[in-house]
């Protein structure tokens, strides 16, 4: 893969890795919140293997990206990156976007007029969320905010936070690209604390009615993925 940088809006700069054929059909992937573009790893070179060129991108703040001097993460700043990224490219692309990645992509499509894309695919995201389950996730990730004193005790909180999953981590490898060591020696999430800290960070659950709205407006295929056993998305929802 190829690791190049983007623009995001504000002037912050968002790490990617491309795959593919630069002339093929340009597929961008873009995380959920606490979450890093190693998160596509798997579909980012399944889709360069069948023609597409696949690009997985770090959200502000996010893995290798940069973190906002101001910590602002609210929507809107999301969906200008949206917008900054698409402004990178030569033509239009297929946008995937699960949780907070889907969240910006569906506001920046049905937002804007006439948006340069080819089609939109969210992963576990409606205009409606449960709150419960959103909920779940914050406090998994605000629990773990000072850290973890090693691989081990990364990989028994991720057990412990998905306790459903058949095949558990045996090894900490694949959470590596997901955390950074901090100054003080102790393992973080590769994510800057305060996405997750005061009145400006995404509001999803806040936000229904806006996107409703967007949701309306969107002029361009769509296809929605629910996971089997999602409490972030219900049947209602869908």
């Amino acid at each position: 893969m190829e690791r190049i940088y983007l623009n995001g809006a504000a002037g912050l700069k968002l790490a990617a890795d491309v795959a593919g054929h630069p002339e093929d059909q340009p597929v961008v992937m873009l995380h959920g919140g606490g979450q890093t573009r190693h998160s596509w790893g798997e579909l980012t070179r399944t889709l360069a293997g069948n023609g597409y060129r696949a690009m997985t991108v770090d959200m502000r703040g996010h893995g290798e990206s940069d973190w906002c001097p101001e910590g602002d993460y609210s929507l809107d700043r999301f969906v200008e990156d949206v917008h900054g990224i698409l402004s990178d490219l030569e033509r239009p692309p297929v946008l995937i976007g699960a949780s907070l990645g889907g969240i910006s992509s569906l506001l920046a499509v049905g937002e804007a007029t006439h948006l340069p894309i080819d089609g939109l695919v969210l992963v576990d995201i409606v205009p409606r969320m449960e709150p419960e389950g959103v909920q779940r996730i914050r406090q998994f990730m605000s629990a773990h905010i000072g850290g973890f004193d090693s691989y081990d005790e990364v990989v028994e909180a991720v057990n412990a936070y998905m306790p459903h999953r058949k095949a558990k981590p045996r090894s900490s490898e694949g959470l590596r690209k997901n955390l950074r060591v901090g100054e003080d020696d102790r393992l973080y999430w590769h994510w800057d604390p305060a996405f997750i800290s005061g009145d400006r960070t995404p509001g999803s659950v806040r936000n229904v009615e806006r996107l409703r709205d967007a949701a309306r407006r969107i002029d361009v295929p769509t296809l929605l993925v629910r996971g089997k056993m999602s409490d972030v998305v219900s049947e209602e929802g869908v």
